[in-house]
């Protein structure tokens, strides 16, 4: 024996004794060094307790929002989630293990914009990671932690992997999002009943020695299960064998058997089997790659203060889950007997699960590896692909008198139906569009009565007359009775009386050159006259206007208001001689220098497109009775100031009532431009609705549109419009309508019709989806919050299911009679007797005679005369 062999003995035989005595040692002195060792193990678990919460106290959230058009790649995914694992690591040196990780906080309380907020969470030296993004469309911004108050009832999930541990997850597409079920999932959440609906997911990555000892542990239980079924292998075959040789078939075959093996009996042999060969690549799974191997904490936290809500959101989010099931899925925590459960909810496991859920501890009762790969539909925020119901919080729910306009029943994810508004601060101008006898008309006057319910004017322009029948039931209620004045157009009752109004009127205080070329651009517009087609008859018209404003004004000056001219002294100055010769003495000598000059050099035929038009609307009797007396009752700025309901209706969009329409749209433009006077916060909205827009545009009104639209918002002018067709809108108001809208809807109707509108909603809602909408159904988008909020389908409001609270139809004819003596409404017969004997009276008030001529106004600043109002 050589002197290694006897000192290898020696050595063993050492242990062994040493061996031998342990339990005596221990026996011994155990008691002793349990005491010794407890402290130093105390100590380790206070110390880590410690270091953990001074770790996780050291915590900030970034919030990361998609734009509409956020888009992801699989690689710009990877790119994302190699930077949160960055961000995992982050952390001092001598952080705990269970400290380090990342957090994704997918979060829902039906307050914010979208229904799923989604953050980032990490460790304060991390920020500067948290804080960048790969995503080319999301912008990142740091909030606070979450400081969420007790609700009633609270339901808690852990997700755990089960199955195969080495087989991935299912393959989930980013098209659609991975993310639409848990969006679904959480559509429900209101925050008027406290509900809330959280997803934590932790991502912590794996030290090296955890993944080699897990892979041996793979690999040893791969061998085994492979030893074990060829152990089961050679057992069957030894059974298989025995069979055989116990039959009745071979012991006959042994018997017949004459052979020269007869004599060597003995019973076959089955051959061992051997243990298939252990793949580790394929034992392995994911854990054969250590690239993006992380260990995965999911959470999942339901809250509500009303009592089944939160259960509802909890077993819609474990569904949703449900997509990433493939060999391995994932799965709640937790064991049930009968009634009785063992999971995160039962009280002894409540104070763990939000410890971790508050500070971000990261202690799964599971490890569930994972390769970041299977997680990608996680690890960004919705994509494009990802439909995002809107919240209640970002669509206004209608009450009556708050400052909203109803825009349609909404039906939510949630099963339930409510009445969304747009705030009228943000509601500037609309455009309605869609085929006869879908709505859009009874829309128009749900939101005009809610508008004036809200306290703000309103001027409803109805070429049919139609929607006073509608309307006038609920203007009855006594809170708006008293601020309807009703211009009754139509001429259908001979007996009825009608309002009058003098464009050239300066009885209320207007600036002559407003007055003058309100009228002018009213009759240019309707005509298409402009400095190339009608330059004669629009200078002619022009300066006619011009001399009898400043008669007027001199009348108005006097105390003679009555003796005013009107549009139809425009015939009798251009034709009368006595009639000129009495004005061009009451002018200033620049302005008669043009009369006796250019305008003795024009012939008959010059006068004929200024006679023409304003014969025509002597003829009407309702223009007539309108536009023939000194004075009226109609002030535009006063309706505006005075937050007046004005429901304007015509007898048909013929050429004369469109001509009567532009003569108003023109002065409610001068109107609007003259309150330029007063402070921005006292300009009061005023909010203007134009049906059968199509018609009125072809008379021109439609450059009184783009000019309301371009230049009244700032002072306090609201238009909406409603047209079945954008195609036979002029370009230029069509361009001007589309560029300011803050409302567009439309109903179904052709392709053509509806592509024009959803065009502007950039692929988010197809051409298809608004042509099949079911008749009185809209589809739409609107301005909230700053935002443009839809497109999304609603069902047109009917006045009656609206404003049932406010419905007066037995007060209908005190609302009559008290519009009636607002507007200073007489009857048709005696305002033509006016008319007819206004030349008269003006003419007496030329040749009569004057005090003294009073100075012209100047040229800027208030109105030296307080103007007047219906009363």
């Amino acid at each position: 024996m050589t002197a290694l062999t006897t000192g290898l003995v020696r050595l063993l035989v050492r242990c062994a004794l040493w061996l031998w005595h342990v339990p005596a040692w221990l026996t011994a002195y155990g008691l002793l060094l349990t005491f010794l060792c407890l402290p130093l193990i105390a100590g380790g678990l206070v110390l880590r307790e410690w270091l953990t919460r001074k770790v996780l106290a050291q915590r900030v959230r970034y919030t990361l929002t998609p734009a509409r058009a956020f888009d992801p790649c699989q690689e710009e995914i990877w790119r994302g989630a190699a930077v949160l694992l960055r961000a995992a690591r982050s952390g001092p040196w001598w952080a705990p293990a269970r400290a380090q990780s990342v957090r994704i906080r997918l979060r829902a309380d039906g307050t914010g914009e979208t229904p799923l907020d989604y953050s980032l969470e990490g460790h304060a030296s991390a920020q500067d990671i948290l804080s960048t993004t790969p995503y080319d469309k999301v912008t990142v911004e740091r909030c606070r932690p979450t400081r969420d108050r007790a609700r009633k009832h609270t339901l808690r999930a852990e997700f755990v992997l089960r199955g195969d541990p080495g087989a991935p997850l299912r393959e989930v597409p980013l098209h659609p999002d991975p993310l639409q079920p848990i969006m679904d999932a959480v559509a429900a959440v209101r925050a008027d009943l406290g509900d809330l609906a959280e997803v934590i997911v932790d991502l912590q990555p794996i030290p090296t020695w955890r993944l080699r000892l897990k892979r041996w542990h793979l690999a040893a239980a791969a061998r085994a299960r492979a030893q074990s079924e060829a152990r089961k292998a050679t057992r069957r075959a030894i059974a298989d064998t025995d069979a055989i040789e116990d039959s009745f078939a071979v012991q006959l075959a042994h018997l017949l058997d004459f052979g020269d093996h007869r004599g060597h009996g003995g019973r076959r042999m089955a051959m061992t089997v051997r243990p298939r060969p252990v793949d580790a690549a394929q034992v392995w799974g994911r854990l054969g790659d250590d690239l993006g191997l992380v260990r995965l904490q999911l959470l999942v936290r339901c809250a509500s203060d009303q009592e089944g809500r939160a259960e509802r959101s909890h077993k819609s989010l474990t569904s949703a889950m449900d997509v990433f099931a493939g060999r391995s899925r994932l799965r709640v925590e937790g064991t049930r007997l009968g009634p009785w459960q063992w999971n995160a909810n039962h009280l002894l496991r409540r104070g763990s699960f939000d410890r971790r859920w508050t500070t971000g501890l990261v202690l799964p009762r599971a490890d569930s590896w994972l390769n970041i790969s299977e997680l990608s539909g996680l690890l960004k925020p919705p994509t494009v692909h990802c439909r995002q119901p809107l919240t209640a919080a970002t669509l206004p729910t209608y009450e009556l008198g708050k400052p909203l306009m109803p825009q349609g029943w909404y039906h939510a994810p949630d099963g339930t139906t409510r009445l969304v508004a747009s705030p009228l601060e943000e509601t500037l101008f609309s455009v309605s569009v869609g085929k006869s006898f879908y709505g859009k008309t009874t829309r128009a006057v749900v939101q005009a009565i809610a508008v004036a319910a809200a306290g703000q004017g309103v001027f409803f322009v109805d070429p049919h007359a139609d929607s006073w029948d509608l309307a006038a039931p609920f203007l009855a209620h006594e809170s708006l009775r008293d601020r309807v004045w009703r211009i009754d157009l139509t001429g259908r009752d001979a007996g009825a009386r009608l309002p009058s109004w003098n464009p050239l009127g300066m009885d209320a205080g207007q600036r002559p050159d407003e007055v003058v070329r309100a009228a002018v651009d009213s009759f240019a517009i309707v005509l298409g006259w402009d400095d190339r087609t009608a330059p004669r008859a629009s200078t002619v018209l022009f300066k006619a206007l011009e001399a009898l404003v400043e008669v007027n004004r001199q009348a108005v000056a006097a105390g003679k208001p009555r003796a005013q001219a009107t549009l139809f002294q425009v015939r009798t100055l251009l034709t009368d001689v006595s009639f000129r010769e009495a004005v061009l003495d009451k002018l200033p000598e620049k302005a008669k220098a043009w009369w006796t000059t250019t305008f003795t050099a024009y012939g008959d035929d010059a006068f004929a497109p200024v006679l023409n038009p304003l014969d025509r609307l002597a003829a009407d009797p309702v223009a007539h009775a309108l536009l023939g007396a000194p004075t009226g009752k109609w002030n535009a700025r006063t309706a505006m100031d005075k937050r007046r309901i004005v429901w304007l209706c015509l007898g048909g969009t013929g050429p004369t009532q469109r001509l009567l329409v532009n003569l108003l749209m023109r002065d409610v433009f001068r109107a609007g431009l003259s309150r330029g006077n007063l402070p921005e916060k006292k300009r009061k909205p005023f909010h203007i609705w134009i049906d059968e827009l199509i018609a009125l545009d072809q008379a021109g009104t439609g450059s009184t549109i783009a000019d309301i639209t371009e230049q009244l918002r700032k002072f306090g002018i609201r238009l909406h419009v409603l047209a079945q067709l954008l195609e036979r809108i002029s370009a230029g108001t069509r361009a001007s309508l589309l560029q300011n809208a803050s409302v567009l809807s439309t109903t179904a109707g052709s392709t053509d019709s509806v592509g024009a509108v959803t065009e502007q909603w950039h692929g988010a809602i197809t051409v298809r989806e608004v042509a099949e909408l079911p008749r009185y159904h809209h589809a739409l988008s609107f301005t909230a919050g700053g935002k443009q909020r839809g497109p999304l389908t609603v069902r047109g409001p009917q006045p009656a299911e609206v404003f049932c609270a406010i419905k007066s139809k037995k007060h209908l004819g005190e609302l009559t009679q008290a519009s009636t003596q607002a507007v200073g409404a007489r009857t048709a017969s005696y305002l033509h007797k006016l008319a007819d004997k206004q030349d008269a009276v003006v003419l007496a008030f030329l040749t009569g005679p004057a005090d003294r001529t009073p100075p012209p106004p100047r040229p800027e600043g208030p109105c030296l005369v307080k103007p007047t109002e219906f009363q």
